[in-house]
């Protein structure tokens, strides 16, 4: 099995974390192909502190790799140039490449999992205005028909989304019996693909008290609830809606195996707060799993070596773990130019 793993934003800790975790005896015999570019890759063993002699391979010779660490230099943002510490169109469009690339490999079977470190979303926006968020990169440079679903994952609970990253006031309006449905689908056979058969799913109310028998809106009674019984009716082992302020601390318990959250920050919260030197954010949906640690940038400490390795470790180990268990998928021919449409192709195909 081989990680395509992709340099995250070079502004903040995402090339420390990829030299650190390169230089992990933990995936000292894990195949990894790391894009991105090898002076930013070189700086960031210099912040972390770790020594790294990777060999280096250009783009047309991917489709035979060796075993171990490999490098793809795709040389699109010199060190050098890369100001520490905040975000820049540079950095977005290096960060977009890179990603591109890594799911174009995974996509032609030559890697078995995607992962990356840490983007910026506002440098990708800088970089692409169109782009919203990583399901709707995925979706256009994959070319899918079914979009995926961000997971929150620590080893006593997981956590999906019906919704994600778009303002807490279009929440509501964008809720319905489908959707849900949708996610509780996705969730009961994401988790059974990941060895958690038959997993219990506690899903989250919208509003306090779960509406408070409609005192407090009207959503939880006629959306949440058809949403969970229709799930039920098709063997989802659900139950809901549960007020959010109760429902992780039944999972935490032992009576959930995943919560649904409605909206982004509702499980996110309580998830960094449970783990988030641990928590990894898990893209299912595509045919191979996608990771990524689920904090950010940390601009804040970028260049300082003090970045913990712990989310990215676990998301690595988590991705070789999914695609392990689920090795059968289509596979689709590499294009040619698959390592440089990242910037102009896969930004392009974004527009509206």
């Amino acid at each position: 099995m081989r990680i395509a793993l992709a340099i995250g934003d070079a502004g903040g800790v995402g090339p420390e974390l990829a030299a650190k975790l390169l230089a992990d005896p933990a995936l000292k015999d894990q195949d990894v192909v790391v894009v991105g570019d090898a002076s930013v890759l070189k700086m960031g063993a210099s912040h972390a502190g770790v020594t790294l002699d990777l060999p280096v391979v250009s783009a047309d010779q991917v489709g035979s790799l060796p075993s171990g660490h490999v490098l793809v230099d795709l040389g699109n943002i010199p060190a050098d140039t890369v100001t520490l510490g905040g975000s820049s169109p540079e950095t977005g469009a290096a960060s977009l490449q890179n990603f591109a690339a890594v799911l174009r490999l995974a996509k032609a079977g030559i890697a078995d999992a995607v992962m990356f470190t840490p983007f910026n979303k506002h440098s990708m926006r800088l970089a692409r205005p169109a782009y919203v968020d990583e399901i709707g990169f995925i979706d256009r440079v994959l070319d899918t028909d079914r979009s995926g679903r961000e997971f929150n994952v620590l080893e006593e609970v997981w956590n999906a989304r019906v919704t994600s990253h778009i303002p807490l006031s279009e929440v509501a309006s964008k809720m319905s019996v489908e959707r849900i449905l949708g996610s509780l689908r996705l969730t009961h056979e994401t988790m059974t693909g990941a060895g958690k058969p038959n997993p219990r799913i506690g899903v989250a109310a919208l509003n306090p008290h779960a509406g408070d028998g409609r005192n407090f809106g009207t959503e939880d009674d006629d959306i949440i609830a058809p949403a969970v019984a229709a799930g039920v009716a098709e063997g989802i082992d659900a139950k809901g809606p549960i007020p959010s302020d109760t429902v992780f601390v039944r999972a935490v318990r032992g009576e959930f195996d995943a919560v649904l959250t409605m909206y982004h920050d509702q499980g996110q919260i309580a998830m960094k707060l449970m783990g988030f030197d641990r928590g990894v954010t898990l893209i299912a949906g595509y045919g191979f799993p996608i990771v990524t640690p689920a904090h950010g940038t940390a601009f804040d400490i970028a260049g300082k070596g003090r970045a913990d390795l712990g989310a990215t470790l676990q998301a690595a180990l988590l991705g070789a773990r999914l695609a392990a268990l689920n090795p059968a998928r289509d596979r689709q021919p590499l294009p040619a130019d698959w390592a440089t449409a990242g910037v102009e192709g896969a930004q392009a195909a974004m527009a509206e």
